[in-house]
């Protein structure tokens, strides 16, 4: 690619001076509702209160809430022992050229949709991307390296720990620079899903659906994703020349290599399809593809 001297970005959030650790917890509260079941039961009577105690529960279920809930219902309080240190951030020179290099990428993906968004007669609002190591918190919980890199719609932000891309390089045998690109445009990809109403509509559609059909659902979120991805790559070709040769074939072998059906063969020998929640690797790189081939974000229903 040919990213080097292009414009940075100024939504990097660097986080890699904080060591984060620890998990949340439950604490001892004063007593909770619990308390008031003996007032609650000769009032509502046993069936009243039994009906009462299970919509407490779905709600919970449904919510998410359940471990709040049962918090308040027991006395206990939901306390977060979570502890973050900060240190002076040591790195390699190559380490600072990727954290330049990732700057660029996520500006170029800015270029790219706050003029499509123009287009649409829409505003583009910029994500940021949090560099961390080994764990960080979030807007949607905690998360370690382990997890990959991430989007969370709760504080619209993208997360990595640039040590993926020698997992990425290494263990999924796709290297290059423009691999990598890909993995940050999926990503912003799905701030572009966030924006556009598309996750919580997803969202609330897998509430009210099985596991296996909720995880269909997923996938076609993932492949949209993918799309986006190359819609992105082909603005930056055509726009800016930021592909060099042998960029796209690394963009390929990057989508094919995180497809659920290669995972799965890796970690555990055989394919489940009904467990798929990104796609398989004829999917992502088909998407991507598509995205790549048109630049239109008309081209990406993959829900259709």
């Amino acid at each position: 690619m040919r990213w080097r001297g292009k414009r940075t970005s100024n939504n990097i959030e660097d986080r890699r001076h904080v060591q984060t650790s620890g998990l949340g917890g439950m604490g001892r509260g004063g007593g909770g509702v619990l308390r008031l079941l003996p007032m609650i039961f000769r009032f509502l009577g046993f069936k009243g209160t039994a009906i009462l105690v299970v919509a407490i529960g779905a709600y919970g279920v449904m919510t998410g809430n359940l471990g709040t809930i049962l918090g308040l219902l027991t006395g206990q309080q939901q306390t977060n022992v979570t502890q973050q240190t900060t240190k002076p951030i040591t790195q390699s020179a190559q380490e600072k050229e990727l954290v330049e290099f990732v700057s660029v990428v996520l500006a170029d993906t800015e270029q790219t949709w706050t003029a499509i968004f123009e287009e649409q007669g829409k505003q583009y609002q910029q994500p940021r991307l949090v560099l961390f190591r080994n764990a960080v918190k979030s807007a949607c919980g905690m998360a370690q390296s382990a997890m990959g890199p991430f989007y969370c719609p709760a504080d619209q932000k993208v997360y990595i720990d640039l040590a993926f891309y020698d997992q990425l390089k290494n263990q999924f045998k796709a290297p290059g620079d423009f691999a990598q690109a890909y993995v940050i445009a999926h990503e912003v990809g799905h701030h572009i899903q966030t924006l556009l109403g598309t996750s919580s509509q997803v969202h609330a559609a897998r509430a009210k659906l099985s596991k296996v059909e909720g995880n269909k659902l997923s996938v076609k979120q993932e492949l949209q994703a993918d799309c986006y991805a190359g819609v992105w790559a082909y603005h930056a070709n055509v726009q800016r020349q930021l592909l060099e040769m042998g960029d796209i074939e690394e963009g390929l072998t990057a989508a094919s290599a995180i497809g659920d059906d290669t995972l799965q063969k890796q970690s555990q020998g055989y394919v489940s399809p009904d467990s798929f929640t990104h796609g398989s690797a004829d999917q992502r790189v088909k998407w991507f593809k598509q995205g790549l081939k048109t630049g239109k974000m008309s081209q990406c229903n993959t829900f259709s």
